[in-house]
Formats: structure tokens, C-alpha cells, sequence
């Protein structure tokens, strides 16, 4: 569980390091953080969802069963990182940039624990 954990933890920053990256380059060029957050959603998702099947759960599932079940725990973690960050940016004066870093730390420890219990297992 612990090597688990730190293997998600990896995945998850570099995921989480993607969908950041995004955002912070979106913005600038004119998308609002709210639109560019779901681009970015997706194209993490990619690092995400490869990441974790491989390594951090080592899944023998097939891609016809894990696939959608990863889509949909991950599209009801993105739910919760939309609503949350509209909060931020709705309620709170900071940055866009750090309203996100907050979201996406909060929103993975739920991912964690639906990917083991559910998707990958």
C-alpha cells in the first residue's frame, strides 16, 4: 500500500504537473481558467490514466472494462475540481494559478482511493 501510494503519488504530480501547465499557458493566450481547466483536464487525463493502469496499479483489467470505469471516476473527480476552483475564483482573491494548485491537491486523494477501490481493481 505504501509503495502504491508513493507510485500514485508520482503519477499524480506529473498529471497534476501537466494539467497545471496547461492552464498557466491557456489563460495568457485568452481562454478563461474555468475553459482552460477543462482542456486541460483531458490532456492529463491521458498521463493519468496510462500511468496508473501501468505502474501505479499494474492492472490486468482489460482496456474495454478499466477505460470507462477510469473515465468516469476521473470525470467525477473533474466535476469536483471544476466546482471547487469556480469557488476559488468565484469567493477568493488569488491567482488562478494557485486557486488550481489547491483543487488539484485535494480532488487527487479522492481519485486515489476510487482508482484502487474500483476502477483498477
Amino acid at each position: 500500500m505504501v509503495f502504491q501510494l508513493a507510485r500514485f503519488g508520482t503519477v499524480g504530480l506529473i498529471a497534476a504537473c501537466v494539467h497545471w501547465s496547461v492552464v498557466a499557458a491557456l489563460v495568457p493566450l485568452g481562454l478563461l481558467p474555468l475553459q482552460a481547466n477543462v482542456v486541460a483536464f483531458i490532456t492529463a487525463f491521458n498521463v493519468s490514466y496510462w500511468g496508473h493502469r501501468r505502474w501505479t496499479f499494474n492492472a490486468d483489467r482489460p482496456h474495454r472494462s478499466a477505460l470507462p470505469r477510469f473515465l468516469l471516476t476521473a470525470c467525477s473527480s473533474f466535476v469536483l475540481n471544476q466546482t471547487l476552483y469556480y469557488f476559488f475564483l468565484t469567493y477568493t482573491s488569488l491567482d488562478y494559478r494557485v486557486s488550481l494548485l489547491i483543487v488539484l491537491v485535494c480532488v487527487a486523494i479522492l481519485t486515489f482511493f476510487l482508482s484502487r477501490q474500483w476502477a483498477f481493481r
